[in-house]
């Protein structure tokens, strides 16, 4: 593992000029296209990976393979009518998809997906941006997404629209303070690290920086693995994958908060859940698995590292599919026990634990506090079962009996119409 693709300057370090321009206009427009490209493959992969792992064929018309199946798919609704209800704020109706997709898009942007490379005399981070508030930026974006789903149902001027953005806003919400508690055990991490002589620990580049000396630097084991799998979770319910994709219970709410949407109003809406998928999934590794870090070779150094980030992107992209083909849907009390109940006194506990451990002072104390919020977690995600097994007698649904006579004996049921209709002796 070598840091092959750390920092070594600032695309802005000398002025702006024509060819700085250039470079951040092409930069964006690469992103914007691999990201939507990107969301076409990743609609095909898990249509392939289902089928599958259900003994099916999965899309094989549209294309080689299937691949253009995405594109028939947007040329289709495409051409679909446009509706708009009547009841509908029509102003926000037709903003509320573009709140949904723009954050996904901007979130990807502070990704470094690659190393740095020198054109024109200009050294060049591939990335689109690294504001020095990157990950506060994250949790901004991730924020702003939910507004998105909460006007599309509001101003859709139905109940059951409305019903699903509240559910769903509901969820996004409460998974957001152990994604952010989790966030912050990487930036204690990466402020911790002396030796990547990090100056601004709340940049992206500067966490995969400090990941880059070799694969046990990685977060993933610095910050002894919880953070990583609470990020995951609260991610995919930020997301609205499965097992947490209640904003669409078809069973009670028609189709979730984008009912009354169509043509291209929809489509966006379902590249906003893909483009989601893949940002969130290259944000997983930006903040625990070294990024664009890997084995390096002097054939094309620049190419590596981003071999390596698409390598590991992939792997959780695969992950997401694995769970949306293994997982039923939870209930929705069950969903919110789990974030409430469960990920933030495990997120907050271990951020006492880590705090305690870096500092060398107080770690005793430290560690007996996130202990103690540790073992409250797990004994309250235990009782959650027993509590929902357990139903009071005076609760619990009494069973049907039959019908009593005066005499007190039991009363036969009256026949059937067509049954009391036949005679005597007929058969049957």
């Amino acid at each position: 593992m070598t840091p092959v693709f750390a920092s070594t300057g600032s695309l802005f370090s000398h002025g702006v000029d024509l060819a700085v321009i250039v470079i951040v206009l092409v930069k964006v427009l690469v992103a914007f296209v691999a990201l939507l490209v990107s969301v076409m493959m990743m609609v095909w992969f898990e249509r392939k990976v289902i089928a599958d792992m259900q003994n099916r064929i999965g899309p094989n018309r549209a294309g080689p393979w299937g691949l253009l199946q995405t594109l028939a798919d947007g040329i289709k609704l495409f051409f679909k009518e446009d509706l708009l209800p009547a009841q509908a704020d029509r102003r926000i109706f037709r903003l509320a998809p573009y709140l949904a997709i723009v954050p996904a898009f901007l979130s990807f942007a502070i990704v470094p997906v690659g190393g740095v490379v020198h054109i024109a005399g200009h050294a060049v981070s591939l990335q689109v941006a690294n504001p020095p508030m990157g990950i506060l930026f994250l949790l901004a974006m991730s924020s702003v997404s939910v507004y998105g789903v909460m006007l599309a149902g509001w101003s859709s001027g139905s109940k059951y629209p409305l019903l699903g953005s509240v559910r769903a806003s509901a969820q996004m919400i409460s998974y957001e303070a152990a994604l952010g508690m989790s966030v912050a055990a990487v930036v204690l991490m990466t402020a911790w690290s002396s030796g990547a002589q990090v100056l601004n620990p709340l940049t992206t580049r500067a966490i995969v920086d400090s990941q880059a000396p070799a694969a046990y630097m990685w977060n993933i084991i610095r910050t002894g693995f919880i953070p990583f799998v609470i990020f995951l979770v609260a991610i995919t319910a930020e997301m609205n994958r499965p097992p947490f994709d209640l904003v669409e219970a078809e069973q009670e709410l028609v189709g979730g908060f984008n009912t009354e949407y169509s043509s291209l109003r929809f489509a966006m809406f379902y590249m906003a859940e893909y483009m989601n998928t893949i940002t969130m999934s290259a944000i997983v590794v930006t903040l625990f698995l070294g990024g664009p870090d890997g084995p390096g070779f002097h054939f094309l150094p620049w190419l590596w590292p981003i071999l390596w980030f698409l390598g590991k992107t992939i792997a959780f992209l695969f992950v997401y599919v694995w769970l949306r083909a293994s997982l039923p849907r939870l209930r929705y009390d069950q969903l919110m026990d789990v974030g409430w109940k469960v990920l933030i006194p495990l997120s907050l506990g271990w951020i006492l634990v880590l705090a305690g451990v870096l500092t060398d002072r107080y770690w005793f104390l430290a560690l007996v506090a996130g202990g103690a919020v540790l073992a409250m977690a797990m004994h309250r995600s235990i009782t959650i079962g027993h509590e929902r097994a357990h139903i009071p007698p005076a609760l619990a649904p009494r069973p049907l009996s039959a019908p009593r006579g005066p005499g007190g004996l039991p009363v036969a049921r009256r026949a059937s119409s067509s049954r009391a209709s036949k005679p005597s002796g007929a058969g049957g």
